[in-house]
Protein backbone atom coordinates (compact mmCIF):
# COMPACT_ATOMS: atom_id res chain seq x y z
CA UNK A 1 0.00 0.00 0.00
CA UNK A 2 2.91 2.42 1.01
CA UNK A 3 4.52 1.84 -2.68
CA UNK A 4 0.73 2.60 -4.23
CA UNK A 5 0.37 5.96 -2.03
CA UNK A 6 4.08 6.74 -3.20
CA UNK A 7 3.57 6.41 -6.95
CA UNK A 8 -0.05 8.04 -6.54
CA UNK A 9 1.85 10.92 -5.06
CA UNK A 10 4.33 11.10 -7.67
CA UNK A 11 1.23 11.28 -10.31
CA UNK A 12 -0.50 14.04 -8.62
CA UNK A 13 2.93 15.94 -8.31
CA UNK A 14 3.44 16.11 -12.45
CA UNK A 15 0.13 16.33 -13.31
CA UNK A 16 0.74 19.95 -11.28
CA UNK A 17 4.14 20.33 -12.98
CA UNK A 18 2.14 19.70 -16.26
CA UNK A 19 -0.67 22.83 -14.98
CA UNK A 20 2.17 24.90 -14.08
CA UNK A 21 4.05 24.66 -17.61
CA UNK A 22 0.75 25.14 -19.53
CA UNK A 23 0.18 28.14 -17.59
CA UNK A 24 3.40 29.04 -18.26
CA UNK A 25 2.95 28.46 -21.82
CA UNK A 26 -0.50 30.16 -21.81
CA UNK A 27 1.51 33.51 -20.43
CA UNK A 28 4.66 32.94 -23.06
CA UNK A 29 2.15 32.90 -25.61
CA UNK A 30 -0.35 35.52 -24.99
CA UNK A 31 0.54 37.13 -28.14
CA UNK A 32 -0.82 33.96 -30.26
CA UNK A 33 -4.26 34.68 -27.69
CA UNK A 34 -4.41 38.95 -28.98
CA UNK A 35 -3.63 37.14 -32.59
CA UNK A 36 -6.33 34.40 -32.53
CA UNK A 37 -8.90 37.31 -30.80
CA UNK A 38 -8.17 39.01 -34.15
CA UNK A 39 -5.56 42.01 -32.16
CA UNK A 40 -2.45 42.40 -34.29
CA UNK A 41 0.47 43.69 -33.06
CA UNK A 42 3.18 45.62 -33.96
CA UNK A 43 6.67 45.32 -33.85
CA UNK A 44 8.63 48.68 -34.09
CA UNK A 45 12.35 49.18 -34.79
CA UNK A 46 14.61 52.30 -33.25
CA UNK A 47 14.50 55.77 -35.29
CA UNK A 48 11.04 53.75 -37.23
CA UNK A 49 8.67 56.70 -38.21
CA UNK A 50 5.06 55.87 -38.11
CA UNK A 51 1.74 57.55 -37.08
CA UNK A 52 -0.62 57.54 -34.40
CA UNK A 53 -3.55 58.64 -32.35
CA UNK A 54 -3.66 60.75 -29.09
CA UNK A 55 -5.17 58.53 -26.32
CA UNK A 56 -4.39 61.10 -23.18
CA UNK A 57 -2.42 64.10 -22.17
CA UNK A 58 -1.42 63.87 -18.49
CA UNK A 59 1.19 64.30 -15.82
CA UNK A 60 3.44 66.32 -18.37
CA UNK A 61 3.09 63.01 -21.03
CA UNK A 62 1.70 61.78 -24.19
CA UNK A 63 0.02 58.80 -24.61
CA UNK A 64 -0.44 57.78 -28.48
CA UNK A 65 -1.85 54.47 -30.07
CA UNK A 66 0.47 53.59 -32.66
CA UNK A 67 -0.49 49.62 -33.00
CA UNK A 68 1.45 48.19 -30.17
CA UNK A 69 0.80 45.80 -26.99
CA UNK A 70 0.93 49.81 -24.93
CA UNK A 71 0.42 52.82 -25.71
CA UNK A 72 4.18 54.60 -26.72
CA UNK A 73 5.00 57.55 -24.38
CA UNK A 74 6.44 61.12 -25.26
CA UNK A 75 7.34 61.71 -21.61
CA UNK A 76 10.56 63.71 -19.76
CA UNK A 77 13.12 65.82 -21.77
CA UNK A 78 11.34 64.82 -24.83
CA UNK A 79 7.92 66.28 -23.82
CA UNK A 80 9.74 69.17 -21.90
CA UNK A 81 11.36 69.80 -25.76
CA UNK A 82 7.27 69.92 -27.04
CA UNK A 83 5.46 70.97 -24.69
CA UNK A 84 5.00 74.46 -26.62
CA UNK A 85 3.76 72.22 -29.34
CA UNK A 86 1.61 70.54 -26.82
CA UNK A 87 -0.42 73.43 -25.87
CA UNK A 88 -2.43 73.08 -29.39
CA UNK A 89 -2.71 68.92 -29.64
CA UNK A 90 -6.08 66.88 -27.79
CA UNK A 91 -6.74 63.50 -27.17
CA UNK A 92 -7.58 62.10 -30.61
CA UNK A 93 -5.33 63.79 -32.75
CA UNK A 94 -3.14 61.99 -35.07
CA UNK A 95 0.38 62.76 -35.30
CA UNK A 96 3.48 61.25 -36.85
CA UNK A 97 6.24 60.06 -34.47
CA UNK A 98 9.56 58.26 -34.21
CA UNK A 99 10.18 55.34 -32.07
CA UNK A 100 13.37 55.79 -29.91
CA UNK A 101 13.13 52.81 -27.92
CA UNK A 102 10.75 49.18 -29.26
CA UNK A 103 10.37 48.10 -25.44
CA UNK A 104 11.91 49.96 -21.93
CA UNK A 105 12.55 48.63 -18.81
CA UNK A 106 9.03 49.08 -17.88
CA UNK A 107 7.52 47.66 -20.86
CA UNK A 108 7.10 50.73 -22.46
CA UNK A 109 7.48 52.17 -26.13
CA UNK A 110 8.83 55.72 -26.32
CA UNK A 111 8.82 57.77 -28.95
CA UNK A 112 9.82 61.46 -29.99
CA UNK A 113 7.56 64.02 -31.72
CA UNK A 114 10.21 66.29 -32.72
CA UNK A 115 9.85 66.30 -36.38
CA UNK A 116 6.19 66.92 -36.25
CA UNK A 117 6.73 69.67 -33.89
CA UNK A 118 9.60 71.39 -35.74
CA UNK A 119 7.55 71.47 -38.86
CA UNK A 120 4.48 72.99 -36.88
CA UNK A 121 7.09 75.34 -35.32
CA UNK A 122 8.58 76.69 -38.57
CA UNK A 123 4.89 77.53 -39.72
CA UNK A 124 3.91 79.70 -36.77
CA UNK A 125 7.17 81.64 -37.46
CA UNK A 126 6.14 81.89 -40.49
CA UNK A 127 2.61 82.95 -39.70
CA UNK A 128 4.01 85.28 -36.99
CA UNK A 129 6.67 86.78 -39.52
CA UNK A 130 3.36 87.35 -42.31
CA UNK A 131 0.95 88.77 -39.78
CA UNK A 132 3.50 91.20 -37.72
CA UNK A 133 2.64 88.98 -34.78
CA UNK A 134 4.58 89.48 -31.42
CA UNK A 135 7.06 86.63 -29.74
CA UNK A 136 8.07 86.04 -26.10
CA UNK A 137 11.79 85.16 -26.31
CA UNK A 138 14.26 84.35 -23.55
CA UNK A 139 17.70 86.20 -23.81
CA UNK A 140 20.11 83.50 -23.27
CA UNK A 141 23.65 84.35 -24.29
CA UNK A 142 25.68 86.75 -26.32
CA UNK A 143 26.97 85.94 -29.64
CA UNK A 144 28.65 88.12 -32.42
CA UNK A 145 26.84 91.43 -31.94
CA UNK A 146 23.46 90.06 -30.66
CA UNK A 147 21.87 88.11 -28.05
CA UNK A 148 21.09 84.25 -28.96
CA UNK A 149 17.36 83.94 -27.81
CA UNK A 150 15.27 80.35 -27.06
CA UNK A 151 12.13 80.65 -28.81
CA UNK A 152 8.60 78.85 -28.56
CA UNK A 153 8.85 75.40 -29.72
CA UNK A 154 12.86 75.17 -28.19
CA UNK A 155 14.02 77.00 -31.68
CA UNK A 156 17.00 79.44 -31.13
CA UNK A 157 17.31 82.30 -32.81
CA UNK A 158 19.31 85.91 -32.82
CA UNK A 159 18.45 89.20 -32.54
CA UNK A 160 20.98 91.55 -33.71
CA UNK A 161 22.25 94.61 -31.76
CA UNK A 162 21.17 96.71 -34.30
CA UNK A 163 17.69 95.36 -33.60
CA UNK A 164 17.52 96.26 -29.98
CA UNK A 165 16.14 99.54 -28.78
CA UNK A 166 16.71 102.25 -26.16
CA UNK A 167 14.61 100.57 -23.37
CA UNK A 168 17.99 97.79 -23.15
CA UNK A 169 20.20 100.87 -24.64
CA UNK A 170 21.13 99.37 -27.84
CA UNK A 171 22.84 97.06 -25.63
CA UNK A 172 22.57 92.72 -25.92
CA UNK A 173 24.09 91.69 -22.70
CA UNK A 174 21.42 94.21 -20.50
CA UNK A 175 18.59 91.80 -22.29
CA UNK A 176 20.35 88.58 -21.18
CA UNK A 177 18.72 86.51 -18.38
CA UNK A 178 14.80 88.82 -19.46
CA UNK A 179 12.01 87.30 -21.38
CA UNK A 180 11.55 89.81 -24.19
CA UNK A 181 9.19 90.40 -26.64
CA UNK A 182 10.04 90.63 -30.22
CA UNK A 183 8.87 90.48 -33.49
CA UNK A 184 10.44 88.50 -36.55
CA UNK A 185 12.04 89.34 -39.22
CA UNK A 186 13.55 86.44 -40.49
CA UNK A 187 12.73 82.53 -41.25
CA UNK A 188 15.19 80.63 -43.11
CA UNK A 189 13.81 76.52 -42.22
CA UNK A 190 16.73 75.97 -44.87
CA UNK A 191 19.60 77.60 -42.90
CA UNK A 192 17.67 76.54 -39.45
CA UNK A 193 17.61 80.38 -39.21
CA UNK A 194 15.54 83.17 -37.00
CA UNK A 195 16.18 86.54 -36.73
CA UNK A 196 14.13 88.63 -34.01
CA UNK A 197 13.69 92.42 -33.34
CA UNK A 198 12.72 93.57 -30.33
CA UNK A 199 12.86 97.20 -31.79
CA UNK A 200 9.75 96.34 -33.65
CA UNK A 201 7.99 95.93 -30.36
CA UNK A 202 9.42 99.14 -28.26
CA UNK A 203 9.86 101.39 -30.89
CA UNK A 204 7.47 100.66 -34.28
CA UNK A 205 7.38 103.97 -35.69
CA UNK A 206 11.02 104.41 -35.42
CA UNK A 207 11.82 101.67 -37.14
CA UNK A 208 9.57 102.19 -40.03
CA UNK A 209 10.98 105.67 -40.48
CA UNK A 210 14.45 104.20 -40.28
CA UNK A 211 13.35 101.66 -42.99
CA UNK A 212 12.05 103.94 -45.13
CA UNK A 213 15.37 106.30 -44.70
CA UNK A 214 17.64 103.09 -45.30
CA UNK A 215 15.54 102.84 -49.05
CA UNK A 216 16.85 106.04 -49.70
CA UNK A 217 20.45 105.51 -48.91
CA UNK A 218 22.51 104.72 -51.97
CA UNK A 219 25.22 102.31 -52.37
CA UNK A 220 28.96 103.61 -52.59
CA UNK A 221 27.88 106.86 -50.46
CA UNK A 222 30.86 107.98 -48.34
CA UNK A 223 29.83 108.75 -44.72
CA UNK A 224 31.16 110.10 -41.94
CA UNK A 225 30.30 107.42 -39.17
CA UNK A 226 30.95 106.71 -35.28
CA UNK A 227 31.80 103.43 -33.65
CA UNK A 228 29.24 101.99 -31.52
CA UNK A 229 31.32 98.83 -30.16
CA UNK A 230 34.11 96.55 -31.49
CA UNK A 231 33.88 92.80 -31.97
CA UNK A 232 36.46 90.20 -32.73
CA UNK A 233 34.65 90.03 -35.69
CA UNK A 234 33.77 93.82 -37.22
CA UNK A 235 32.93 97.12 -35.89
CA UNK A 236 28.81 98.75 -35.39
CA UNK A 237 28.97 101.98 -36.40
CA UNK A 238 26.32 104.50 -36.76
CA UNK A 239 25.40 107.36 -38.97
CA UNK A 240 23.30 110.23 -38.57
CA UNK A 241 20.90 110.85 -41.66
CA UNK A 242 18.37 113.58 -42.63
CA UNK A 243 15.15 111.76 -43.94
CA UNK A 244 12.26 114.14 -44.88
CA UNK A 245 13.54 117.02 -42.23
CA UNK A 246 13.86 114.55 -39.59
CA UNK A 247 17.24 113.44 -37.87
CA UNK A 248 17.86 109.68 -37.59
CA UNK A 249 20.41 107.48 -36.43
CA UNK A 250 21.13 104.39 -38.70
CA UNK A 251 23.02 101.24 -37.26
CA UNK A 252 25.76 98.86 -39.26
CA UNK A 253 28.37 96.65 -39.93
CA UNK A 254 31.96 96.80 -40.97
CA UNK A 255 32.58 93.31 -41.05
CA UNK A 256 36.52 92.68 -40.48
CA UNK A 257 36.99 91.54 -44.44
CA UNK A 258 36.43 95.23 -45.09
CA UNK A 259 38.54 96.62 -42.90
CA UNK A 260 41.77 97.04 -45.16
CA UNK A 261 43.31 95.25 -48.23
CA UNK A 262 45.96 93.92 -46.01
CA UNK A 263 45.29 91.23 -43.40
CA UNK A 264 43.73 92.05 -40.09
CA UNK A 265 44.45 90.47 -37.02
CA UNK A 266 42.99 92.14 -33.34
CA UNK A 267 40.44 95.19 -33.83
CA UNK A 268 40.39 96.56 -30.62
CA UNK A 269 44.23 97.62 -30.92
CA UNK A 270 43.10 99.41 -33.91
CA UNK A 271 39.23 100.87 -33.20
CA UNK A 272 37.59 102.49 -30.13
CA UNK A 273 33.98 103.25 -29.32
CA UNK A 274 33.25 106.80 -29.99
CA UNK A 275 35.36 107.25 -32.70
CA UNK A 276 35.18 108.68 -35.73
CA UNK A 277 35.84 107.10 -39.11
CA UNK A 278 34.99 107.61 -42.98
CA UNK A 279 32.99 104.54 -44.38
CA UNK A 280 31.54 103.41 -47.67
CA UNK A 281 27.74 101.85 -47.91
CA UNK A 282 28.80 98.89 -49.54
CA UNK A 283 24.79 96.81 -49.05
CA UNK A 284 21.20 97.49 -47.77
CA UNK A 285 20.21 94.37 -48.11
CA UNK A 286 17.14 93.26 -45.58
CA UNK A 287 17.43 96.16 -43.75
CA UNK A 288 20.78 95.88 -42.72
CA UNK A 289 23.77 98.29 -43.74
CA UNK A 290 26.93 97.11 -44.65
CA UNK A 291 29.99 99.32 -44.70
CA UNK A 292 34.01 99.78 -46.12
CA UNK A 293 36.48 101.04 -44.97
CA UNK A 294 39.23 99.56 -47.35
CA UNK A 295 36.74 100.05 -50.29
CA UNK A 296 37.15 104.01 -49.88
CA UNK A 297 40.83 103.32 -51.86
CA UNK A 298 41.28 100.96 -55.03
CA UNK A 299 41.70 97.43 -54.58
CA UNK A 300 45.87 97.07 -54.82
CA UNK A 301 44.99 93.75 -56.78
CA UNK A 302 43.34 96.39 -59.63
CA UNK A 303 45.23 95.66 -62.85
CA UNK A 304 48.07 94.21 -61.05
CA UNK A 305 49.58 92.26 -64.20
CA UNK A 306 50.30 95.31 -65.67
CA UNK A 307 51.64 96.68 -62.26
CA UNK A 308 53.81 93.04 -61.70
CA UNK A 309 55.07 91.66 -64.75
CA UNK A 310 56.64 88.58 -65.27
CA UNK A 311 60.30 88.69 -64.44
CA UNK A 312 60.43 92.25 -63.07
CA UNK A 313 62.45 92.77 -59.76
CA UNK A 314 60.99 94.45 -56.94
CA UNK A 315 61.50 94.81 -53.31
CA UNK A 316 59.72 93.87 -50.88
CA UNK A 317 59.54 92.72 -46.87
CA UNK A 318 59.85 89.21 -45.43
CA UNK A 319 56.26 89.67 -43.17
CA UNK A 320 56.09 85.93 -42.40
CA UNK A 321 58.23 82.50 -42.45
CA UNK A 322 56.50 78.98 -42.57
CA UNK A 323 57.12 75.45 -43.45
CA UNK A 324 56.58 76.31 -46.99
CA UNK A 325 58.27 79.26 -47.96
CA UNK A 326 58.99 82.63 -47.03
CA UNK A 327 55.81 85.70 -47.00
CA UNK A 328 56.83 88.87 -48.85
CA UNK A 329 54.87 91.87 -49.10
CA UNK A 330 55.27 94.02 -51.72
CA UNK A 331 53.26 96.42 -51.03
CA UNK A 332 49.68 97.38 -48.64
CA UNK A 333 47.45 94.66 -49.24
CA UNK A 334 49.78 92.46 -51.56
CA UNK A 335 51.76 89.76 -50.65
CA UNK A 336 54.18 87.03 -52.78
CA UNK A 337 55.58 83.84 -51.94
CA UNK A 338 58.61 82.03 -52.40
CA UNK A 339 58.07 78.48 -51.75
CA UNK A 340 60.70 76.51 -50.02
CA UNK A 341 61.43 74.53 -53.01
CA UNK A 342 62.65 77.04 -55.03
CA UNK A 343 65.35 77.91 -52.38
CA UNK A 344 69.09 76.63 -52.36
CA UNK A 345 72.53 77.30 -50.45
CA UNK A 346 71.59 77.73 -46.67
CA UNK A 347 70.39 81.21 -46.76
CA UNK A 348 68.45 82.68 -43.64
CA UNK A 349 65.36 84.81 -43.96
CA UNK A 350 63.96 86.56 -41.30
CA UNK A 351 60.92 88.71 -40.59
CA UNK A 352 61.24 92.21 -41.64
CA UNK A 353 64.12 91.89 -43.15
CA UNK A 354 64.20 93.59 -46.69
CA UNK A 355 64.55 91.25 -50.10
CA UNK A 356 64.99 91.84 -53.98
CA UNK A 357 62.87 89.17 -55.55
CA UNK A 358 61.46 88.90 -59.01
CA UNK A 359 57.86 87.85 -59.87
CA UNK A 360 57.61 84.40 -61.77
CA UNK A 361 54.41 83.92 -61.87
CA UNK A 362 50.58 85.48 -60.84
CA UNK A 363 47.24 84.63 -60.21
CA UNK A 364 44.60 87.22 -60.08
CA UNK A 365 42.10 85.00 -59.16
CA UNK A 366 43.25 83.49 -56.65
CA UNK A 367 45.59 86.59 -55.49
CA UNK A 368 48.31 84.41 -55.53
CA UNK A 369 51.66 85.84 -56.55
CA UNK A 370 54.90 83.37 -56.98
CA UNK A 371 58.35 85.15 -56.25
CA UNK A 372 62.00 83.98 -56.57
CA UNK A 373 65.08 85.54 -54.40
CA UNK A 374 66.99 88.11 -56.77
CA UNK A 375 70.78 87.41 -57.44
CA UNK A 376 72.71 87.62 -60.24
CA UNK A 377 72.45 84.57 -62.14
CA UNK A 378 69.34 84.29 -60.36
CA UNK A 379 70.06 81.07 -58.88
CA UNK A 380 68.10 80.60 -55.47
CA UNK A 381 68.65 80.10 -52.39
CA UNK A 382 67.38 77.92 -49.10
CA UNK A 383 66.10 79.66 -46.11
CA UNK A 384 65.92 77.70 -42.65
Amino acid sequence: MGFFYFCRAELNMAKKEKVVKNKKKEILTMEDLLKSEGVELVGFKKGQEVRGKITSIKNKAIYIDVGGKSDAVVGGKEFEFVKDYVADLKVGDEIEVQIKSPENDKGQILVSIRGAASGYGWNYFTDKQKNEGEVTVFAKELNRGGAVVVAPFGFYGFVPGSQIGEKYDGDPEKMLGKKVKVKVLEVDQEKNRLVFSERLVSEPGKVGKESDAIDALKVDTVFEAEIVRVEPFGIFVKIDYKYKEQELSLEGLVHISEISWEKVDNLTQMYKAKEKIQVKLINKDEGRLQFSIKRMSNDPWQDISDKYPKEKEVSGVVVRIANFGALVKLEAGVEGLVHVSKLVNGVNLKENEEVDVYIESIDTAKRKISLGLVESDKSKVIYK
